[in-house]
């Protein structure tokens, strides 16, 4: 039924057709696929449609959203880990523009002057229409940290599909925003597609689990996402070398100690800003990335220039008819 679907919803009558089936056989088929959360769904003015996912966000996380449990699962989220670390990790990964890319946390970007939006996640947040709130496939499938799970914000269409379907629940901006704190206070990153126009999504990502960040730290792969558009700054003449930032905090392990003082490795910051909000001395501030990535116009324009890079993109323009 799949090899007759595209990621563009079609509507069932028209699935049923390609397929050569009957819409009712075809609709308890594609009712089964999209209660397991491996195909998309949605209903308007009473009328059905089904669209296949992406790989990531989509066909990876969704099944796992409402927590593993079962041997199916637990076995599929071992699956994705090995998939993840043989392939998929490299085929993620930019060549060279990234999918995804780093928000600073909000404490972080108190002291700059010039922020554009697209750079704080709380505007982020406030600029979609409806929120939902599911579990971090990555932590639930990999179980290698303590962080909590319930961290993964999906917005709009796949939100109101996801809560439909039961993998996900509603939630206010007030509640997204306390998420938001709560992915600080844990120091996971912000991450979210690499596109100034509404986002998709918004991961709060471990550098033990999730598949964003284990791009870099586990796989080595430079261009699994953008880094934000700033960098560390430390003080070293407020700075007392307390270790805070580099024991705790940094996922990247950009920071070291060098005598009293802390040391930022420019290399490595990706300037998520956990490391301002936990310094007790305020000696670390944000700073403008002297020639920061490129962030597309729109989740579209991101798409054609991925794929342009990955000579695919004939391919999916065809798949898309």
């Amino acid at each position: 039924m799949a090899t007759h679907m595209a990621l563009m919803p079609r509507s069932l009558k028209n699935i049923a057709s390609r397929a050569g089936v009957d819409e009712a056989e075809a609709e308890k088929i594609l009712e089964a696929m999209a209660e397991k959360a491996v195909i998309f769904s949605k209903e308007k003015d009473g009328r059905k449609s089904y669209g296949l996912l992406p790989t990531i966000p989509g066909l990876f996380e969704f099944p796992l959203m409402r927590g593993a449990g079962t041997p199916e699962l637990e076995g599929l989220g071992k699956l994705w880990d090995d998939y993840h670390r043989e392939a998929l990790g490299a085929s993620f990964s930019g060549n060279p523009t990234p999918l995804v890319r780093v928000i600073p946390v909000e404490q972080s970007l108190e002291g700059l002057t010039r922020v554009h939006p697209h750079e704080e996640v709380a505007r982020l947040i406030d600029a979609v229409d409806y929120i939902a709130l599911a579990g971090c496939a990555c932590r639930i499938s990999i179980k290698a940290c303590g962080h909590p799970t319930e961290m993964c914000l999906i917005f709009d269409g796949p939100a109101r599909f996801l809560t439909a379907r039961g993998f996900a629940r509603e939630i206010t901006r007030d509640e997204a925003h306390a998420v938001l704190t709560k992915a600080e206070e844990a120091g996971l990153v912000h991450t979210s597609n690499n596109s100034k126009d509404r986002p998709s999504i918004i991961c709060n990502c471990c550098r033990c689990c999730c598949t964003i960040l284990t791009c870099r730290t586990q796989l080595g792969l430079p261009h699994a996402f953008a880094e934000s558009a700033y960098q560390a700054s430390i003080d070293a003449q407020s700075c007392t070398g307390c270790g805070l930032c580099a024991e705790g905090r940094c996922p990247m392990e950009a920071i070291t100690l060098s005598g009293a003082s802390a040391e930022v490795d420019a290399g490595k910051c990706i300037g998520c800003g956990l490391c301002v909000s936990s310094c007790p001395e305020g000696a670390i501030a944000l700073a403008n990335r002297a020639e920061p990535r490129e962030v597309l116009p729109t989740v579209q324009d991101l798409g054609m220039k991925v794929l342009t890079e990955k000579g695919r993109l004939e391919r999916f323009l065809n798949q898309m008819k």
